[in-house]
């Protein structure tokens, strides 16, 4: 692994950004002194994680951010990226490149991020456990560091070889296994204490019952005899005591059981939830793979229909291709015959050519012939002769001009017809093309508005997942509430329930006439509906009512009382409805005072009882020392609101508000309010589970809706049709082109068949005029008839030679044009046969290209029927894992579950143990006031008599007699426990459980200890093998620094606990033998240092390490002793070395300077010195 790169940005001196690349073995940097060297040093410590300001000589953690110069502004944050090449992946990561990034904003604000992902400071520091480095590891060393190593200030020696023996995480582990074996003291501790108290209630309850176990005995015989009417009454309350003390026990141990179970049930949960956490890692790298798999088969199937596409689109061209090429195949048809024609026009026209020149040949002869006849008998006619002869010549100009005039006229017109012929072929396939673009544009505009309304679809997706996901997150946390909600009230609700059927907290006879009377029976706590600001003070001031059951007369009264008496179940009060006396309201004159009767709500009928209760009762907010005001004379009666106190004239009660007061109060009107509760909140449950499900539906809807597919087939379409579309725009334009260099030409033609055609005109009319001229000269000489005839004859031959010069001109001119005509249409056939072979060359392609594709859409499918294959399976594997995590999962629920519900469990338990202790304590004050009657008339207990049946024959005189007898003895017995036996027995099976709890807890105490004790031997042997190489290492890089003569070692100060022994280092170089190193020199306990921390690289070497001006008190020789071992380390290590030293400078293999570019602003530059010879400082002289 290797450092790659530092960005710092905003941190202390460094306001721009700033990167640093380490792309080399050792790299250096310098720089004058406040230019920002060490602020790089600081700034890797930081990102590393470092916490104490101190160590980044700082006062607080936010001035790292650059806090500006005269010139420039503050910065708002400071942020910086480390990034390592993970080449080895001692990085317990799959990724090649791993950064990590720390930024801080001046608001106190901070984050760290892996890869560009905000993590925790934690995950950092996890990611980088085991590896050396750290930002308080041994890879940063400082100067001043030097001497906290030496000194071993903070045991900062021992920490170092700590991270290089690998301990650090037993002693984490140790650490978090003593804080349990400390929870688990404490449990036992405590159960210790409850035996410690129950061994001394046993030995006193132990010859307790041996002595009441003799008075039982006779108090056997005292029962048979004597008071079997009291005995009906007591034994109901005797039985009763006993059930409620037996349940109360059976509570508390249940209790104490319970709470054990909930400590055992919690271990197994986080040791389950730390198993689960492989599974999820391994369901995790599935579900990656099942992904990974199912984005390559949809990438395929975009494949398979762009290939689908592709084969349609090019079939589609192979046929008007093949079409194209039938089309040619006619035309160039037509071309070949109407060569045919022309070939047998060539032939026959040069057949006449050769005729006429023939015939040419012969006139040309005969006129010879005739001009030499001629000749001779005109040389006294010369000048008349030169003239008849220029008038010829001018004739033979002449008509020769027009002859060319008329060849040049029909040429044009000729190669206007053709021009004409080949672009009306060529205007049927421009207005196909055409046809063809205008296509296209309308495709082209159809795909495009697709594609943007699958990117306007793709957008309203994503803006719906958002906001999906936003409100789905709102809905949870609603439930949530709303289930807390819920939970609390229906434990409230049920608890409440609870009570109001079983009458907690309420007499006998009152549970007795709940049972057996009428079931519309009220009591007064259940009439009053009190705001529950007030229900303190009027549950005090009401208190000894609350338990009155209010009835319409004294029939029903007299009812409930027979009831009583019959059944010897106790006493209970009555209000008589149509007894009550109308009172006047309560008035006062204080104007903070509430009559009472206005905070109470009850049904009109009752509105009288409530009057007469709480008449001249006011309720007030002031304290007591506020009543300064308050008069002897006034009949009120002053109620404290928030229930401290009660004051009546020379009365005044108040104290403490208890935890459980104001709860007795209108239980049933509660029970109604909670139970509309409940079903309004269980509704309004239903109702957000149902909107909560309906969005995690569309939510899963939009998540697979997903349209990239289709604007990838869209785009590709648009693609394909673009091209074509450049294909046709380009043949179009060269038409254009074609069609105006034409236009050109026949605008050039016309021009010059117009100036043919006056050509033609001007040598006709010039044609003539001669003739008449040389009519006149002919007839101007009228001497010599032979010459005459001479003439004659010559100017027939001449005129007969001129013709058929003429007829041999056109027909040559016309043998020319048709071999024109040839050679023009062959080239066309040529030209059609090339644009015939492209387009079979086309063809080929073409079918080439759809066969491949067709080929390669079938091994698509075929890939795609594999890996639809592997995707099923991968689906099996991931279901499986799913199941495994799942499960594990489920369980981990459940057992939290059944944490809650043991929990509720415990609440309820507590609360019923303090219900059984009131209803003990209300029972054993009924059972001393029965017995209390009972030992003044028969001086017995009445707990000795509770368990005895009626089984007595004796009338009462002959019971009172023997009774007589017994009493005495049992007078002169003394005192005794009538409960000890039972006590005893009960005391003992407590005992026992409670042991077998404390035996449990002793065993996990062991457990845990041979933990530690596996955790320290682990760590002794791991340390001390680290140790013994870390000295050995010591003395070689000591003695390489100095000589092989010096001594030093590394000495465990206590051998007998390496954990926590102090290290002693011993270091006497060049024959010193000093006390302490605090005697060495300054570059003496560099080297010292040095040697240690080599020592310590060699059994672990850190990826990298930074020197921040270590080598600041070595002198020149040393310093080459320093570069070397470092050269000789950087194979293995990067090595930052921040110097002054210039042998230190010239060492290294890149230099960056750090430089202030304006004041308060660091800047660097590098310099690569790998390619410049280094030459020693220092040279051996032999």
């Amino acid at each position: 692994m290797r450092l790659r790169s530092l960005m710092i940005k905003g941190f202390k001196s460094f306001a721009d950004e700033t990167v640093l690349h380490f792309d080399k073995d050792v790299i250096g940097v310098v720089g004058p002194n406040g230019a920002g060297k060490s602020n790089v040093v600081d700034a890797i410590r930081w990102v590393l994680g470092e916490q104490k300001s101190k160590e980044l000589r700082l006062s607080k953690m936010t001035d790292v951010i650059f806090n500006g110069t005269k010139k420039r502004k503050a910065g708002q944050s400071a942020a910086v990226t480390l990034t390592f090449e993970n080449t080895k992946n001692i990085l317990p990561t799959e990724y090649q490149n791993v950064s990590i990034s720390r930024h801080l904003y001046r608001s106190g604000e901070s984050e760290y991020r892996l890869n560009g992902v905000a993590c925790r400071l934690k995950d950092i520091r996890s990611l980088f456990v085991d590896t050396g480095i750290g930002s308080n590891s041994y890879a940063i060393i400082a100067l001043g560091m030097v001497d906290d190593i030496l000194s071993d200030k903070e045991n900062a020696r021992r920490r170092m070889f700590e991270q290089a023996a690998g301990i650090s995480k037993y002693k984490t582990r140790k650490k978090e296994t003593l804080n349990k074996l400390k929870a688990t003291t404490v449990d036992l501790d405590r159960i210790e204490d409850l035996l410690f108290e129950i061994e001394g209630q046993l030995k006193s309850l132990k010859s307790q019952a041996r002595r009441t176990q003799k008075f039982f005995d006779l108090k056997e015989k005292y029962k048979e005899l004597s008071i079997q009417y009291a005995l009906i009454s007591s034994q109901t309350l005797k039985e009763k005591f006993d059930a409620t003390n037996k349940k109360l026990q059976e509570e508390k141990d249940k209790y104490l059981k319970l709470e054990v179970e909930i400590r055992t049930t919690e271990a197994d949960l986080e040791k389950i939830k730390k198993d689960n956490l492989d599974n999820e890692q391994t369901l995790s790298n599935r579900q990656k793979k099942l992904n990974e798999l199912v984005a390559a088969i949809r990438n395929k199937e975009n494949e398979k229909s762009l290939l689908d596409q592709s084969i349609k689109y090019k079939t589609q061209s192979l046929s008007q291709l093949k079409k194209q090429i039938e089309e040619h195949q006619v035309i160039t048809a037509n071309y070949q015959t109407e060569i045919a024609k022309l070939m047998s026009s060539v032939t026959e026209s040069q057949q006449v050519f050769n005729n006429h020149k023939q015939e040419l040949d012969d006139a040309k002869l005969k006129l010879d012939s005739i001009r030499t006849e001629h000749s001779s008998a005109k040389n006294s006619h010369d000048d008349r002769e030169r003239k008849r002869q220029e008038i010829e010549r001018r004739i033979f100009d002449s008509e020769k001009a027009i002859a060319i005039f008329t060849n040049n006229l029909d040429n044009l017109k000729l190669e206007l017809e053709r021009s004409k012929v080949f672009f009306e072929s060529r205007a049927v396939e421009y207005n196909q093309q055409k046809e063809q673009n205008e296509k296209l544009d309308q495709q082209i505009e159809l795909v495009t508005k697709e594609i943007e309304s699958i990117k306007t679809l793709e957008s309203n997706r994503q803006e719906k997942l958002q906001n999906s996901r936003l409100e789905i997150e709102v809905l949870k946390e609603e439930k949530g509430r709303i289930a807390r909600v819920l939970d609390s009230k229906s434990n409230e609700y049920q608890l409440l329930k609870d009570m109001v059927e079983s009458m907690e907290g309420f007499p006998e006879s009152i549970k007795f006439l709940h049972s057996n009377w009428k079931k519309n029976a009220l009591l007064l706590s259940d009439l009053l509906d009190v705001d529950e600001e007030y229900k303190t003070c009027i549950e005090q001031y009401l208190d000894p009512y609350l338990n009155y059951y209010v009835v319409k007369d004294l029939a029903e009264a007299k009812l409930a009382i027979d009831m009583l008496t019959k059944a010897q179940r106790g006493k209970a009060n009555f209000f008589l409805l149509d007894e009550l006396l109308s009172v006047k309201p309560t008035k006062s004159n204080m104007a903070s005072a509430i009559p009472a009767r206005d905070v109470i709500t009850v049904d009109g009928k009752y509105q009288q009882l409530i009057d007469y209760l709480l008449q001249n009762v006011v309720v007030i907010n002031e304290e007591l020392d506020d009543f300064r005001h308050f008069s002897s004379s006034d009949d009120l009666v002053l109620l404290s609101k928030s229930g401290r106190f009660t004051r009546k004239r020379s009365l005044v009660s108040g104290g403490s508000v208890g935890l459980f007061e104001g709860k007795k109060i209108g239980r049933k009107k509660n029970l109604e309010k909670l139970q509309k509760l409940i079903s309004s909140k269980k509704n309004e449950l239903a109702k957000i589970e149902d909107k909560l499900a309906k969005k995690q539906n569309d939510l899963k809807i939009l998540q697979d809706n997903k349209h990239q597919g289709d604007l990838s087939l869209k785009q590709a379409e648009f693609n394909q049709y673009q091209r074509s579309k450049v294909q046709l725009d380009t043949q179009i334009q060269n038409y254009l082109r074609l069609q105006a260099e034409q236009n050109e030409k026949i605008k050039f033609a016309e021009t010059q068949m117009d100036i043919a055609s006056r050509g033609i005109v001007y040598n006709e009319d010039l044609t003539i005029s001669l003739r008449a001229d040389m009519k006149i000269v002919l007839s101007a000489s009228g001497e010599e008839n032979k010459i005459d005839e001479l003439s004659v004859k010559l100017s027939i031959a001449s005129e007969d030679y001129n013709t058929k010069n003429v007829s041999f001109i056109r027909q040559q001119n016309l043998l020319a044009n048709i071999q024109r005509d040839l050679e023009f249409n062959q080239k066309r056939v040529s030209g059609a046969n090339e644009k015939l072979a492209m387009d079979a060359i086309k063809v080929d392609r073409l079918s080439e290209e759809i066969k491949s594709a067709e080929n390669k859409l079938v091994q698509l499918k075929e890939n795609l029927l594999s890996e639809y294959d592997l995707r099923k399976e991968a689906e099996n594997h991931l279901g499986q894992v799913e199941q495994g995590y799942y499960t594990a999962r489920n369980l981990i629920i459940e057992k939290e579950e059944d944490l809650k519900i043991k929990n509720r469990v415990l609440n309820r338990l507590q609360l019923e143990v303090q219900n059984l202790r009131d209803e003990y304590t209300g029972l054993k004050f009924e059972i001393n006031a029965v017995g209390d009657r009972l030992k003044i008339e028969f001086n017995v207990e009445i707990k000795s008599i509770l368990e005895e049946k009626i089984t007595t024959e004796f009338s009462f005189e002959e019971l009172q007699e023997k009774v007589e007898k017994l009493k005495n003895k049992l007078a002169n017995f003394g005192e005794i426990n009538p409960l000890a036996v039972e006590a005893f027995n009960e005391m003992s099976e407590r005992y026992e459980s409670i042991s077998t709890q404390r035996d449990d807890i002793i065993i996990a105490k062991d457990s845990l200890l041979e933990t530690i004790k596996e955790i320290e031997q682990t760590a002794t042997k791991q340390f001390m093998k680290a140790f013994e190489q870390i000295r050995e290492n010591f003395i070689n890089v000591f003695r390489s620094l100095f000589t092989e003569d010096d001594n030093c070692n590394l000495i465990l100060e206590d051998e007998d606990n390496p954990l926590e022994s102090k290290i002693e280092i011993i270091a006497k170089p060049k024959g010193k033998k000093p006390k302490s190193l605090a005697q060495l020199s300054g570059g003496e306990k560099t080297l010292t240092a040095t040697a240690l921390l080599f020592a310590l690289y060699l059994l672990k070497p850190a990826p990298f390490c930074i020197f921040d001006e270590v080598d600041a008190p070595l002198d020149d020789a040393n310093i080459q002793k320093f570069n070397k071992i470092i050269k000789k380390f950087s194979k293995d290590s990067q090595f930052i070395i921040v110097t002054h030293n210039k042998s230190t400078m010239a060492a290294v293999d890149v230099l960056y300077g750090v430089y202030m570019q304006q004041q308060g602003v660091s800047g660097v530059s590098a310099v690569d010195f790998r390619n410049y010879e280094h030459e020693e400082v220092l040279k051996e002289v032999g």
